[in-house]
């Protein structure tokens, strides 16, 4: 790759970065390594690290046919940044890998306003990465991404899910923005490239099946500083099923009851289209349900109030039960 190119790219790169620094970034692009300083991080007594690295998984081929790059920018970061919420933690920076077929800067500029984009809502610092070009790998138009969240929160309060989670503890749920990042391979299973740009809603299939995954970063944190919060699922990959059932106690079991679920119209229409049964639904997507908050059954009624106050549209869909580990789908 020319010089120039590169120099190009990093400028590119580096304008977009900087827009995310606050003053304990205190490396930059020229070091081989990014630093971020925390030892004047003084409301912390026994401070830990959380960390979550994820990508897009197929996702990425709907983008790169239809152009859409700051979208999986976005799902890169929402998808790193609620796993490490989920244990309570305040994400701190993000880094990013690309490696692309051929390096196209224009391309690459795109991919990160996205990922910036999220992380100021944040309060994220974007601090470095790498970009690769590998031809041989991947096509020349092809690129794959993957991302590195690190978050920091009191040891005292990780959420795990296991030390906290009692019978009679209620299921809360905050909706998806749709499909999110999983399922993909599914969908492009039985969904033709025609298919995708037929309208679904008065727009193109594949404008809503690229609705980029949500963050959940706000209305949680604002959770935490008024209740004691049991337990997180981010509802990705395996659905609620295997999401739900990581963070369970041994000899606890959770009722769920998917009537209660208001299901995104996209899931009935995947499953119409590929003939799915209902099994294959619920252990592949989200099917609306995009973070699980578990609370005490006392706690239930001021946490659902308060994420109506603050914009959400949550509903109360299952409950903890004593039993062997499980998860028990009830209509």
């Amino acid at each position: 790759m020319k010089e120039n190119h590169r120099r190009i790219i990093k400028t590119k790169i580096n304008k977009i970065l900087k827009k995310t620094y606050n003053n304990k970034v205190i490396s930059s692009l020229d070091h081989f390594s990014a630093f971020y300083q925390i030892s004047d991080i003084v409301e912390y007594k026994e401070p830990v690290l959380i960390s979550g690295v994820d990508g897009v998984g197929t996702k990425l081929r709907l983008a790169i046919d239809y152009k859409k790059y700051d979208i999986i920018g976005k799902d890169c970061f929402a998808m790193c940044a609620n796993d490490v919420l989920c244990h309570g933690a305040k994400p701190l920076f993000f880094l990013d890998y690309l490696a692309f077929g051929k390096l196209d800067s224009n391309i690459i500029e795109k991919i990160l306003q996205g990922i910036a984009t999220y992380c100021n809502e944040t309060k994220t610092c974007f601090i470095g990465g790498e970009t690769a070009e590998m031809p041989g790998i991947y096509q020349f138009n092809d690129y794959d991404i993957a991302g590195f969240c690190v978050g920091i929160v009191e040891k005292s309060n990780i959420v795990d899910g296991k030390k906290r989670i009692r019978e009679g503890d209620v299921l809360i749920g905050i909706p998806s923005s749709g499909v999110h990042s999983n399922g993909f391979s599914l969908i492009r299973k039985i969904f033709s490239k025609e298919d995708f740009s037929k309208n679904f809603q008065k727009k193109p299939f594949y404008e809503t099946l690229l609705i980029p995954t949500r963050i959940y970063h706000y209305p949680i944190h604002i959770l935490f500083k008024e209740f004691l919060i049991h337990g997180l699922a981010h509802i990705t990959g395996g659905g609620i099923y295997e999401n739900l059932f990581r963070i369970l106690p041994e000899n606890f079991s959770a009722i769920v009851e998917i009537d209660k679920i208001p299901i995104h119209s996209v899931f009935n229409f995947i499953q119409k289209k590929g003939d799915l049964s209902d099994k294959i639904m619920w252990n592949t997507f989200n099917m609306g349900v995009g973070m699980i908050i578990i609370v005490s059954v006392q706690d239930q009624h001021s946490v659902f109030q308060k994420l109506c106050v603050l914009g959400e549209t949550p509903f109360v869909f299952g409950h903890i039960v004593k039993g062997n580990k499980s998860i028990k789908y009830k209509k």
